[in-house]
C-alpha cells in the first residue's frame, strides 16, 4: 500500500492519473499538492492548496512512496515565456528537490516528445532542460515519459488542437509523423502508474512509442 503525491492533478494528465489513483488498492493515500482545489472527494485524497513560490509552507507535505509531476501550462495562460518557465521548470524542479530530500524514492515526470536541452524552440528546450536537471537529482528511481500530442476531456478549450490532432491521425495513418502520434490522458496516466511500480533503478526515458506498449 503506498502514497503517491501528485502535483499537476488538475490537468489533463493529471486529473487522469487521480482518478485511477484514487481507485487503484495499491495505494493507500494521494496526496495532491496543487494552486487551485481538484473538486474531487475521497476517502484516500489529502489535498493541500499551495503557493509553489514558497516552498517552507508546503514542503513537509511532500513525503510518500512515488512522486508523479505533470504540472505544466500554456504560454498564452501563464502570460508569456518567463511565466510558464516558472511553472514548467522552475516549480517542477523545486518540488522533485524537496522531495529527494524528503527520501522519497520514486519520481515519474510528463516530459514531452521531442524534447531537447538545445533545441531551438523554447518548448522542447524547456522541457528537455528539465528532464536534464531532474536526471541529477538523486531519487532511487527517476522515469521521464514523453508522451506526443494529447487528447482527453480538458477544462479548457485549446483553439486548433482537435483539428491538428485529427491532421496528425491522418498522418500517422499513411506512415507519416509517426513519432508524434496522439495519445489519450489515461493511457499516459496508466503507463505513468506502470513505471512507478516497476520502479527501476536509475533513470529511464519512456517515449511516446513505448507508452502506448505499456
Amino acid at each position: 500500500m503506498k502514497t503517491a503525491i501528485i502535483i499537476g492533478a488538475t490537468g489533463l494528465v493529471g486529473s487522469a492519473l487521480l482518478q485511477l489513483l484514487l481507485s487503484d488498492n495499491r495505494f493507500s493515500k494521494v496526496k495532491v499538492l496543487g494552486r487551485s482545489a481538484t473538486g474531487v472527494t475521497h476517502e484516500k485524497l489529502e489535498e493541500h492548496q499551495i503557493d509553489f513560490g514558497k516552498p517552507q509552507l508546503w514542503k513537509h507535505h511532500v513525503q510518500g512512496d512515488i512522486l508523479f509531476s505533470s504540472l505544466g501550462t500554456t504560454m498564452k495562460q501563464a502570460g508569456g515565456k518567463d511565466a510558464q518557465y516558472r511553472v514548467d521548470y522552475t516549480y517542477q524542479f523545486a518540488v522533485a528537490s524537496i522531495a529527494a530530500e524528503n527520501k522519497v524514492p520514486v519520481y515519474v515526470l510528463v516530459s514531452s516528445v521531442g524534447a531537447d536541452k538545445d533545441a531551438k524552440l523554447f518548448y522542447p528546450r524547456m522541457k528537455g532542460q528539465l528532464d536534464e536537471g531532474v536526471s541529477r537529482i538523486p531519487f532511487t528511481s527517476i522515469n521521464i515519459v514523453r508522451p506526443g500530442p494529447l487528447y482527453g476531456p480538458r477544462k479548457q478549450k485549446r483553439t486548433g488542437e482537435g483539428w491538428s490532432i485529427a491532421l496528425v491521425k491522418v498522418l500517422n495513418s499513411i506512415g507519416i509523423l509517426k513519432k508524434y502520434k496522439p495519445i489519450s490522458s489515461t493511457e499516459v496516466a496508466k503507463a505513468m502508474i506502470t513505471v512507478a511500480i516497476a520502479a527501476k533503478p536509475g533513470v529511464t526515458i519512456f517515449e511516446n512509442g513505448q507508452l502506448f506498449k505499456l
